[in-house]
Formats: structure tokens, sequence, C-alpha cells
């Protein structure tokens, strides 16, 4: 079998589109259908079922890349490595969100970075968990992190660590707050407060008033900024209210720079998964990060 074929079989399966796929690639489109094709002609058996928007892969499409894929990763790796001496440096390809990685994954792996020349070397990039998984299942990405558990076989996922949700504000804020009693009895009325968020939707505040009131806060964000470590900038000069990783505002917290404003008996907690794609573990460099990335987490959580 042409393993030309199989790399764009693979590389279909894992865009879950021709078009994609081409992209990457570096084909055309009729090129990649073409070789898909030829390939279950080579097979007798469909591969893909076409879709209005892409291709989703048939029983046998899928049992293929799950035997494939690794191997095909491998021969890659051996490619682009070589098999001489000076090239003992393996690059490892990390994704996730961007405060998660910046402030815990990244320091950790730079432990693996050796100045013998034997380590690791790193190239991260941040995104959303839907971002992220697809990089990683088309083959931009060794290593992922991600809040979401993908489906299907193509990607493997083992939890990393739970991460602790706190709800803060500045100490100007806890005092009114208190005068008001609002924190007495069930939630707060958020819409007396400002609100400080990624997102419009409220995404953090929103799983925080689900697990801890069972109910919807009933606000609109009076800060938006994408990006947590700017939430935490803005709640220590009192923009407002904001639920945020405990890990994040731990030393703010220790500092007295903002207050939690509840302890709830049972903290709102939201998982992390390490992900890969399955068979790529046979790889030493993922190997290695990734156990140590699971062995530093305990202290994590």
């Amino acid at each position: 079998m042409d393993l030309a074929l199989l790399r764009t079989f693979v590389t279909v399966h894992r865009a879950g589109s021709f078009t994609r796929a081409a992209a990457l690639l570096g084909l055309s489109q009729p090129a990649v259908t073409s070789q898909i094709r030829t390939l279950e002609r080579q097979l007798g058996r469909p591969l893909f079922l076409r879709q209005a928007r892409g291709v989703t892969p048939t029983t046998i499409g899928d049992e293929l890349a799950h035997k494939a894929a690794p191997h095909l990763d491998a021969l890659v790796e051996i490619a682009e490595t070589g098999l001489d001496e000076a090239s003992s440096v393996r690059t490892l390809h990390l994704a996730g969100p961007p405060e998660f990685t910046a402030e815990l994954a990244l320091p950790a792996l730079t432990e693996l970075a050796g100045e013998d020349g034997q380590g690791l070397a790193l190239r991260a990039s941040f995104g959303n968990a839907e971002e992220t998984l697809e990089g990683l299942a088309a083959g931009h990405h060794d290593l992922a992190i991600s809040t979401a558990r993908p489906r299907g076989a193509l990607l493997t996922a083992t939890p990393l660590c739970d991460e602790e949700h706190v709800l803060v504000a500045s100490p100007r804020w806890e005092a009114r707050i208190a005068s008001d009693k609002l924190l007495c009895e069930g939630a707060p009325a958020l819409e007396n407060f400002p609100v400080v968020e990624v997102h419009e939707s409220l995404p953090f505040v929103a799983r925080y008033w689900a697990a801890v009131f069972d109910s919807r806060p009933a606000a609109s964000g009076t800060v938006i900024v994408p990006d947590l470590r700017a939430v935490l900038a803005c709640a220590i000069n009192g923009a407002g209210l904001a639920v945020l990783p405990r890990y994040l505002c731990a030393t703010a917290l220790e500092c007295g720079d903002v207050v939690a404003l509840l302890e709830p008996p049972v903290p709102p907690l939201r998982t992390y998964f390490l992900v890969v794609r399955t068979g790529t573990l046979a790889m030493p460099h993922i190997a290695r990060a990734h156990e140590w990335l699971l062995q530093v987490a305990t202290d994590w959580s």
C-alpha cells in the first residue's frame, strides 16, 4: 500500500474535510479526492461518508486510522529529526488555554529542557478547547491541554488536574457586599454589582452560580477581557466581582489584593485533560512530557 495514500487518508481523517486536508498537505482538493478514491478502490471499502460539510469516517475508516496513524507519525518523526546523535533534541509542540499553559504547564516543562543538548525543545500555542483539539487532530500539536474530553478513538485523553474556582473582589467590594448582607441567604444580586469576565456570556460566573447557588446570575459584564490574568488585574483595581481559578489568584489572596467572598463547602471545579493522538505516546519525547506533566500536576489541584 502506498504510504502517500495513507498519509493523505490520515490527514483527511484528522481534518474532517477534503478541503482542510488539501491545505494541510499543500495539494489541490481534486488531488486529495483522487487519492482517497484510489485507496478506497484498493481496499474495496468506502472510508468516508460525504456530508454537506466535510466528511465522516466509516467504521473501516476509523479502524484504519487507528492502526495507521501512530506508525505514520513515527515515520514523520524519524524523517524530521534524522538518525544521527546531533539531532537528539526533540521538539514538543504544546497547545492549551493561555493562562493555565503559561502559568503552570510551560514552567513545569522547561525543567525538561536541559542545558546539555539532550533536553526538550518547546513550541507552544494558545487557544480554546475546540481550536486546541482540532489542531491536535490535524497534527499541528503533539500534546494538548483541554477542558473538554474529546470523543472518538483518534485522540486519547487523561485527566490532568482539577481547577478550583473562587469568587473574588477587592476588599472595598467585600465591605459593601457584607453591609448589604447579600451573601447571607442565596445568591448575591449581581445586577447591583459590576462583574469582570472573559466573555459576554459570563462563563465563569455562570458556572459558579450553577454549582454554588443552583441558579443563573442576572447580570451583564462591566469589563470583558479575553484573558483571566487581565480579569485578575481589573478585580485587584476594584473593577468588580470575578470568578477566577485559585492557582491564578492565590498570591493576590495572600497579599490581600483581593478577597474570597465565599468559601463553599464544595467549591466549583473544572477538570483539565492531557490529550494526545492515539498511539503517539510511543514517541519518547511525547511520552516523557506526558508523564512529567501528570506527575507535577498532583501539586496543582
